[in-house]
């Protein structure tokens, strides 16, 4: 287990980030990532402000805004508003630079920032963002990112999926099948939840090898992101 307590803490004012595996000035060796999965932040950012322009290479890059709303702009042309229930995808590739703001001036943005490295180095540039109703969440896991961008899913570089599920009282449980042979992390957005007899809260996160299946109950306003890792 990962607890929520336990990552990594950055306050700068208009940022409150919390890191699940060693980012910027947070150092820990024993987390560094799990298989390709290298970064989750989980940032507040205040009304107005945001992350100015800034590059990126080599790296697939995931946006899952929770509350509020997130402003990107990037250096391929792309401009966009990211809600909650769209899921942001840039392959930094080569190089790219953006920024993320918040765009509101009375409420926070509070998202997820995920990296995962790509199959290779020296990919082109993309991005693409797709939009899933809360219908399509609720009560099940969704595949929201894949290698080949199947069952609408954005497609990324790399051979990892990211399954997303939202459960409640009126969608309690739910189960997903695991490859023994491949990794999985588990990271609690918000709310709570039970995963195979563990407690989980938000924030709280799970590092997942040799595992068939998953199950979850007990759920109280839980999001749920499973990553599927090789």
């Amino acid at each position: 287990m990962r607890k929520a307590g336990e990552r990594g803490q950055a306050e700068h004012g208009w940022l409150h980030s919390r890191h699940t595996f060693s980012f910027a000035d947070y150092y820990d060796p024993q987390h560094m990532g799990h298989s390709v999965l290298r970064v989750i932040n989980d940032d507040s950012v205040e009304p107005g402000q945001g992350f100015a322009t800034h590059p990126h290479r080599d790296m697939e890059i995931i946006s899952w805004v929770l509350e509020g709303e997130l402003e990107h702009r990037d250096s391929m042309g792309n401009g966009s508003i990211i809600r909650p229930g769209e899921v942001q995808r840039m392959s930094a590739g080569t190089g790219v630079t953006h920024s993320e703001f918040n765009p509101s001036d009375s409420e926070r943005t509070h998202f997820l920032q995920i990296w995962i490295l790509p199959d290779r180095k020296g990919h082109i540039p993309a991005y693409v963002q797709t939009a899933f109703t809360d219908d399509a969440l609720h009560g099940r896991f969704r595949l929201v990112a894949s290698p080949d961008g199947r069952d609408g899913s954005v497609a990324m570089h790399q051979n990892a999926c990211l399954f997303i599920a939202r459960l409640d009282a009126s969608a309690p449980a739910a189960d997903q099948v695991l490859s023994p042979q491949r990794k999985a992390y588990v990271h609690l957005a918000r709310g709570e939840v039970r995963m195979n007899d563990i407690a989980m809260q938000a924030g709280d996160g799970a590092y997942i090898e040799q595992e068939k299946a998953l199950a979850f109950d007990r759920a109280q306003q839980a999001e749920i992101l499973l990553f599927d890792l090789p």
